[in-house]
């Protein structure tokens, strides 16, 4: 399987390593008793492969369709319902919500080919991300996507660890299904809103992978 490493988290990845060899430094030259030190050498060994792990960017197969919504991460469906979206669209959508545990894949990647049409970054609070209010107290990232088969708003949301949001949206560029549109660290959670009478393919408890799981179909 070929996997890259996300580019906007070499500098978090380091931080973690040179803390993790710094604790091995003292760990071998504070405590003398091998039957201590080497358990958390190993330890703090696979803290560092996992954090690398961590922020991977796996290839995936995008599926054919014009008219199709991918998922944009990896994770859990935790909703599935109406709800008004009242920061861009004003109207009611159909809510689909992804949580992303600590082993999901956390690097992001756009729903649908389009124009993005809007963009707005929300400093907020870091309340755990799989709580309904989370998705306007914590910290977010909103962006909008238009193509011929309607407009995909969503929100990249801060979880209680995740303390930083990137995203690469940009109003006015035209940007492609399946390529990335940035990263959350840690976990934290993705809404989508979309049209009411887009035909959802997934359900409250289903398993998605980022690129290759579709949520909807969008009707023109």
């Amino acid at each position: 399987m070929d996997i890259r490493i996300d580019k906007d988290s070499y500098g978090t990845i380091l931080l973690a390593w040179c803390i993790c060899a710094l604790l091995i430094w003292c760990t071998a030259h504070f405590i003398r008793s091998l039957w201590v030190s080497i358990p958390i050498a190993v330890a703090l060994v696979v803290f560092m492969v996992f954090i690398t792990w961590f922020f991977r960017i796996p290839r995936r197969t995008i599926p054919e369709g014009d008219n199709l919504v991918t998922s944009v991460c990896d994770g859990k469906v935790v909703i599935v319902e109406e709800a008004f979206e009242n920061e861009y669209l004003k109207k009611k959508c159909i809510q689909v919500s992804v949580y992303m545990d600590f082993f999901d894949v956390h690097c992001n990647f756009w729903p649908i080919t389009g124009q993005v049409s809007y963009y707005k970054y929300h400093p907020g609070k870091y309340l755990l991300a799989f709580l309904p209010k989370s998705s306007e107290l914590n910290e977010h990232a909103s962006s909008c996507l238009r193509n011929a088969h309607g407009e995909v708003f969503f929100k990249q949301i801060a979880g209680t660890f995740a303390r930083r949001i990137v995203c690469y949206s940009v109003p006015g560029n035209l940007e492609n299904r399946g390529e990335q549109c940035g990263v959350i660290k840690f976990g934290s959670r993705i809404d989508l809103y979309l049209p009411l009478n887009a035909d959802i393919k997934v359900k409250v408890g289903d398993k998605v992978r980022a690129v290759e799981s579709v949520i909807a179909e969008l009707r023109d």
